[in-house]
């Protein structure tokens, strides 16, 4: 099942994300008898107009599943369209004589969907959510790179002071960020890139949140942090504190200060704060695999 099969409305720079919302409200909820002779007729004759029925009338659950993944600081339409993929793939394999809505069974797929673009994309760095911080996100690595530092670990205090100029933000922002950043570029995705055509409005949060968003926000809060809590369980306790000083505490250490706490190398701080980054990376894939495959047991259990 390719998504060029289909008449689906998509995410294009035109109009943005707000004109994609508006035109998927236009596509009609189904009832349980229309979505199984829908789903009835795609499986067994394989009937495209159906699919693409039973894909179009889901596509208010993908944003609504991708609403609730913005606390990972990744473009809200990118997410859409993944979970859109994750629902074609549900869709592709739901079988109506299980007994249950296509809704139930493609929860999983968009989720997964979406959770192994995150996967891909997400660095467990804190980014900033002021205008200011978000300027001076998107634009570092630019003016890095022009200034030819783009190689640089810690910034020296004159280029410091030269960017936080050019950006108009503090100094400490500028020391703050590129600690964030630097070292582990290859773990942010594409569309964080200066050429990026993703729009302001897809990373701002809506200002109107109900009770249903916060608490999904919340448990998606406490989800991560459970995770990221037995990541850090696989590291030893000198990777841990290397690795809570440069990655996830506000203030952060130097690789200098690191080095004078430990009494090692500059270069040897490093060395250990990639390694923990990756065993980190390592567990959390390891743990939405096996993730995956408990959901896939749950499911063959209720079948």
């Amino acid at each position: 099942m390719k998504r060029s099969n289909y008449n689906l409305p998509t995410l294009s720079d035109e109009g943005g994300l707000s004109a994609y919302l508006s035109q998927i409200k236009k596509f009609p909820m189904l009832d349980a008898e229309e979505e199984f002779m829908l789903a009835k007729n795609w499986k067994t004759n394989g009937n495209i107009k159906s699919a693409e029925k039973l894909v179009t009338s889901h596509l208010r659950l993908v944003a609504k599943i991708a609403m609730g993944y913005k606390g990972y600081g990744l473009p809200l339409n990118e997410m859409i369209s993944e979970g859109n993929v994750g629902l074609m793939q549900a869709v592709k394999r739901f079988d109506p004589d299980k007994g249950f809505r296509l809704a139930t069974y493609a929860i999983w797929w968009i989720r997964a969907a979406i959770q192994e673009y995150i996967l891909h994309s997400w660095s467990l760095v804190k980014i900033g959510t002021t205008a200011a911080q978000k300027k001076l996100f998107f634009n570092l690595r630019k003016i890095k790179n022009e200034l030819k530092l783009i190689n640089e670990g810690d910034l020296k205090p004159e280029d410091v002071k030269l960017i936080s100029k050019r950006l108009e933000v503090e100094e400490g922002e500028v020391y703050s960020m590129n600690s964030r950043l630097a070292g582990h570029d290859h773990s942010l995705n594409a569309p964080l890139k200066s050429d990026s055509n993703v729009e302001w409005q897809d990373w701002l949060a809506n200002n109107e949140v109900s009770q249903e968003e916060k608490l999904e926000e919340n448990q998606e809060y406490k989800y991560r942090r459970t995770v990221l809590l037995n990541a850090l369980a696989t590291l030893n306790e000198r990777e841990k504190v290397i690795f809570q000083n440069r990655r996830l505490l506000e203030k952060q250490l130097t690789l200098e200060e690191l080095s004078k706490k430990f009494n090692i190398s500059r270069e040897r701080v490093r060395q250990i704060e990639v390694r923990a980054f990756e065993k980190i990376q390592t567990f959390i894939k390891q743990f939405l695999k096996d993730k995956q495959k408990l959901r896939l047991l749950d499911q063959k259990k209720t079948k």
